[in-house]
Formats: structure tokens, sequence, C-alpha cells
């Protein structure tokens, strides 16, 4: 029997949330998978198509005929090789990736020339009813206008579309019914020393150069030797990752005399590996445990046999700024215990009270130096290139301004 060509097959476009078909090396988008419309529009599809011979159904295409899910998709190929930060998908990838998903189900089907500056306040409200922040939703309208500025410059989008969508202004605080996010307050060394007894003596070394240094997270996690320049009174720490890297803006972390105490304390031959280790965490924690063993060795299990071969998690070479954070916040919940009686709304709510992150510790080194050497200071000290940015991880010292009112009224 001849051989029989087969149809092309209705399938899920991932990124998108589309159902598309391709036909002659070309991708047909169908409308949200899974849906009647877009089972229909296949069908359909599918039909001109073996009508017309096997070949594509005639299509113009050119700007004002592209459909909104198409260019998302394109848009989102762009994207996965665009925002990679040495080898790896970045936080902004993550964020276009939902974008494009929430775009692209909402207005998939409507073409790129009628999306309009009223679509768009209309998406920004579907945003505001999935209960995201008004920053958060700002941010996200904003990369909006970026798909479709990629899009002019790409000639997918007719200009004047993108032009239209620039008129979309951002919400304000106040005056919209976003969610507010609390801003991030400096942390108190009082709950800082009661977290101690709970945490590693990684992560305590972690926290107190932090509060030492004023670094990020994510760099006092990727501390090694050979990005320490271990010369004079006081050492430049370079970062091989930071979060202004791709600015070409340089960063460079000054460490006293402290924080090279802590430093010296976890030094290893090789200079290569990261200096606060999970792996080492574990390993000390389970010296720890096996001291206060009371069973003889001769009896029960011995040290290392009763481990899983496989487990589901495994200790890391280094702390991710998540495993960093989990781990602070596990020990916040047992220095803090809520009180018996408390349901479990109140619950949460004591110990969001009284749980802190890493972040925080930035906030506090900040405005301390700021307390101590003012603005320009806790500038440099911070490494922020505008002293705006300053103003947000630095308090201002109202003591400072009491002490005026008392001197002059």
């Amino acid at each position: 029997m001849p051989k029989t060509e087969r149809v092309p097959k209705y399938r899920l476009h991932k990124s998108s949330g589309q159902a598309v078909v391709d036909l002659n090396g070309r991708t047909f988008y169908l409308g949200s998978h899974g849906t009647k419309t877009s089972k229909a529009e296949y069908d359909r599809l599918v039909a001109e198509w073996l009508v017309n011979g096997r070949r594509a159904p005639n299509r113009t295409d050119d700007q004002t005929d592209r459909l909104i899910c198409e260019l998302c998709a394109a848009h989102w190929e762009f994207a996965e090789d665009y925002y990679v930060k040495n080898g790896k998908p970045s936080g902004e990838q993550h964020h276009v990736r939902l974008l494009v998903g929430l775009l692209s189900e909402f207005y998939g089907r409507t073409a790129v020339s009628e999306f309009s500056p009223l679509r768009l306040k209309a998406l920004r409200q579907q945003m505001i009813g999935l209960n995201n922040s008004r920053i958060y939703i700002n941010n996200q309208i904003g990369r909006v206008k970026r798909i479709f500025k990629w899009g002019v410059e790409n000639e997918l989008v007719p200009p004047a579309v993108y032009q239209a969508l620039q008129a979309v202004a951002g919400l304000r605080k106040g005056r919209s019914a976003a969610r507010e996010t609390e801003p991030v307050k400096p942390v108190a060394v009082e709950y800082v020393e009661a977290s101690k007894p709970y945490l590693s003596r990684q992560i305590w070394a972690m926290i107190r150069i932090e509060l030492l240094a004023g670094m990020r997270p994510g760099e006092v996690c990727i501390m090694r030797a050979c990005d320490i320049e271990m010369v004079g009174d006081v050492w430049d720490y370079r970062p091989h990752e930071y979060k202004t890297e791709h600015h070409d803006i340089e960063r460079v972390v000054a460490l006293g005399e402290r924080a090279q105490a802590i430093v010296r304390e976890f030094l290893k031959p090789d200079t290569e590996a990261y200096l606060f280790s999970p792996i080492d965490a574990e390993a000390e924690r389970r010296a720890k445990l096996h001291t206060k063993r009371k069973t003889p060795l001769k009896y029960g299990n011995r040290p290392g046999t009763n481990r899983r071969r496989k487990p589901k998690r495994q200790a890391g070479e280094r702390f991710t700024t998540d495993s960093y954070r989990r781990a602070i916040q596990r020990a916040t919940e047992l220095a803090f215990p809520a009180p018996d009686g408390l349901d479990a709304v109140q619950t949460k709510q004591w110990h969001k009270e009284h749980r802190w992150s890493p972040n925080q510790l930035r906030h506090t080194a900040g405005t301390k130096a700021r307390k101590l050497f003012g603005l320009e200071g806790a500038q440099m000290h911070l490494g922020h290139s505008r002293a705006q940015t300053t103003e947000i991880y630095a308090e201002r010292n109202l003591e400072l301004a009491r002490e005026i009112a008392r001197q002059i009224g």
C-alpha cells in the first residue's frame, strides 16, 4: 500500500499557551490551547491545506495582519537568548515568560495593529484583579511596551502602535486599586542576635559580613578567595557576578579589619572554592549531632549508614539567595515561636512581624553608614551609582533632625 502523508498535528506552543499547527514550514496560531475555538480553527486550516494540494493557505504577512500571539512567540525566542547571564536564564527572562503568557491569553488572537492604549489599560486591570502589586504591574506594563518597541525594530509592529502605547502612564501610589507593597526596613540588631543560636556557622558569618560591608545577599553567597585582593589594611572584593554587571559598572566591596577576620576563618586551599558552602555546613551539623550521640557505636546505626542514596535535595557548593533567605527565616521562627492560643491567621501575622530577610541587613548597613558619614558615604558603602537609590536603602537620620529641633525650636 502507498504510504499516506500524515496530517500536521494540533500542538501546544508552551511559551505562549497557544495552539499551533505547522503547514509547509510556517506556524499558524489558533488561539488558546484546548479550546473549541482553536480546534475549529485547526480543522478549517487543515481542510484548506488539503484542498489546496497540501499547500499552506494564502495569507498576507504584513504588519497589520500579524497576531499578538505571533509577536509574543517571536519575542520569547529572542528573550531566551538575550536575557541570559553567565550561561543561566536571568530574572528578567522569568518576568517576560509570565508576561507573554498573560498577553497571549487575553489578546492572542488580536492583530498587533488593533492593540490600543485602552486594551493595554484593560490588561493592566486584569493584573490588578490578580492581586499583583502596583510596582510589579508598572514594571510589567513597561515590558509590554518594550515588546512592541522590539516589534517595531524588527518590522513586526507598525510604529504608530508603539507610539500610542507610550501615552499610558504608570499607576500612582494611592490612586489605583492595585495592592501596595510594604517598604523594606532595616532589621534591628536584637532580632539578628536572637536568631544566632539557630544558624549554621556559615550563615552567621555571611550575616556579619553583610552588616559590615553592606553588600547584597547574592554577593556574599558567591565569595571566593580568588576574587579578593588581600593587600593593604583594606581588602577589595570584586564579585564575579553582580546586579549591575550588564551596565558596565564595576563593583568593588571594601572589606575592613573585622570583615577580613571572618574571611580568614573560611579560606580554603582551593582559591576558586566558595567560602560559605552548604556542604561544609551540613558536615559540621552532622559532626555536632555525632558528639551528642548517646548510643555506643557498636549499637544502632553507624555514622552515614542511614542516609538516603538519592535524596530529593542535596547540599550544594554554595548558598543561593533563596537558600540563604530560607535558613534565616527558619531561624527566626525558632527564635520567636508563636504564643499558644493563636489561630492560623494570627500565627501567620506573628511570624510576619518577627521575620526578617538578608536584604534587610543591607538596609541596616546603609542606615548606619549614612548616620556616620552622610548620604555620599552611604552611597559609596552600598556601591550605588545614584544617591537617589541610596535614599531607598539608608533611612534618614531622624535623630539629627530631633537634635536640631531641640536647639532651635
